[in-house]
């Protein structure tokens, strides 16, 4: 065990890796309960999407401790359980089978990408302002949803806003069977008067789990949801009651009825049978396959550098080889055969999750890690009965404070220089706006075109960004003209 992890050569011991992954499953185990409350909303079965994500966290954890003996464990990642629901499912009206034949599609593309170091182009051809404002407009895509979801926002809508209603005119009649009303920019947000339970434990679960992370408690993501279910039982928020055919075997049953179901006729052998569909499929799978990759390697190289866990030689191998030799080269083919196998198994992207910098910080430097991490989460199965248990309430504080974390990327964006600030706000904003991570890198992008243009500096355009950019136009335009 000490050689195949090359513990002596890595500097760390067998204790400390054990204690250091356990610290690691201990941050995540929260993404098991979280998925389903968010996935479920498309139709695909809760059970069946816990045990899915299960399995795909165990997998990759384990392929990325063994193959690339690094300790980063993954599992479907926050910002595209948001994407896969608000944005492919519910703003594109893809079904949920084609969601998941999307989020195949994005992992082969991404394996064929990372194989063949089509991915040194595109990280290179994309500036780094605009792939911070990426990664911190998911952040604030993430906490609009938090708190939306939490109900602290509510949404005042005066008639003479109302554009259609039920996809017909509005004209004041008919409002008594109101299934879908669109609305102009005159609807005004306001602060929830906070005098439903719902919303108030919600409240609750937020301070708790700010005073716990600002205290640094391990775990406090998972204490914050335990304590918070518990503290909707009382209220009457909490669901005590076990629906009947919730045991493990029913779960498995139930997965059983979504697993492989993105490569079936309800899945990829529909998602391509009408034009626009198609297109819209493609824009979507380039903009999910450009984010999950900005996503992993800006986990990767920012925990791993840091820590001395990818070598100098590392980083220049991974700039400049042509073979799969660096740790962070294999990092990546995990990573996109892990969301590969998210597709078929019935859940969404995944990614190398940021919360491995715990186990980091606690001393992990090697896969040995990854085998305990991965061990508890296969122990997880046993609380597949209590996925209906858990109420919005105690997820949402945790939408709203991984958010708020993933915002520190713009930090790196030069705001007061609007040639940066412009395209930068369009990506990061558009995202929760829009409530379409597709239409903020979409915006953004055009943006950072018309601004270069703008100051007669076309050679900076890279091919990549004018490629992408091309079909982003495209898109906006069939969309259009519909």
């Amino acid at each position: 065990m000490s050689n195949f992890f090359k513990l002596s050569e890595n500097k760390t011991t067998i204790r400390r890796e054990i204690l250091a992954g356990i610290t690691t499953f201990v941050s995540m185990a929260y993404i098991f309960f979280l998925n389903p409350q968010i996935l479920g909303q498309t139709g695909i079965p809760t059970q069946a999407v816990f045990l899915a994500a299960i399995l795909v966290a165990v997998f990759g954890t384990l392929f990325m401790g063994l193959f690339a003996n690094v300790p980063f464990a993954l599992a479907p990642g926050i910002g595209m359980q948001a994407y896969f629901t608000y944005t492919i499912v519910f703003g594109f009206g893809f079904t949920w089978q084609q969601a998941l034949a999307i989020v195949f599609l994005v992992g082969v593309v991404d394996i064929v990408i990372t194989l063949t170091h089509g991915r040194r182009a595109i990280v290179k051809g994309i500036p780094n302002e605009l792939k911070a404002a990426i990664g911190g407009g998911i952040g604030l895509f993430v906490t609009y949803i938090g708190l939306k979801n939490a109900g602290f926002i509510n949404f005042i809508v005066d008639p003479e806003n109302i554009k259609t209603l039920n996809g017909q005119p509005f004209t004041g009649k008919g409002a008594d069977k109101i299934h879908t009303i669109l609305a102009n920019g005159g609807v005004t947000p306001e602060l929830s008067k906070f005098n439903d339970p719902s919303v108030l434990l919600a409240l609750i679960g937020f301070i708790i789990l700010i005073v716990l992370v600002m205290r640094k408690i391990p775990g406090a993501f998972l204490i914050t949801l335990v304590a918070t279910t518990l503290i909707g039982i009382p209220m009457g928020v909490t669901n005590t009651h076990i629906q009947p055919g919730t045991s493990i075997g029913s779960a498995f049953d139930s997965l059983g009825h979504v697993f492989g179901q993105a490569l079936g006729a309800n899945g990829i052998g529909s998602l391509f049978t009408d034009w626009h569909q198609a297109s819209l499929a493609i824009i979507t799978i380039f903009a999910m396959g450009l984010t999950g990759l900005f996503d992993a390697i800006g986990t990767l190289i920012g925990i791993g550098n840091q820590t001395g866990i990818f070598s100098q030689a590392d980083t220049k191998a991974f700039e400049s080889d042509t073979g799969i030799n660096s740790k962070m080269d294999r990092a990546l083919v995990v990573d996109t055969f892990t969301t590969a196998f998210a597709g078929i198994a019935g859940t969404s992207n995944t990614t190398t999750f940021i919360e491995s910098a715990t186990g980091v910080a606690a001393g992990a430097r090697t896969g040995l890690a990854n085998i305990v991490t991965a061990i508890g989460f296969a122990l997880m199965i046993v609380f597949a009965p209590l996925v209906g248990v858990v109420p919005s309430a105690a997820t949402s504080p945790l939408l709203i404070l991984v958010g708020i974390m993933m915002m520190g990327e713009f930090k790196k964006i030069s705001w007061q220089n609007l040639e940066v600030a412009i395209p930068a706000f369009f990506t990061s904003v558009f995202m929760a706006f829009s409530y379409s991570i597709s239409y903020g890198i979409a915006a953004g992008f055009i943006m950072f075109i018309i601004v270069k243009l703008a100051l007669g500096k076309f050679k900076e355009l890279s091919p990549v960004l004018l490629i992408i950019s091309a079909f982003f136009l495209i898109n906006f335009i069939v969309l259009a003209l519909m």
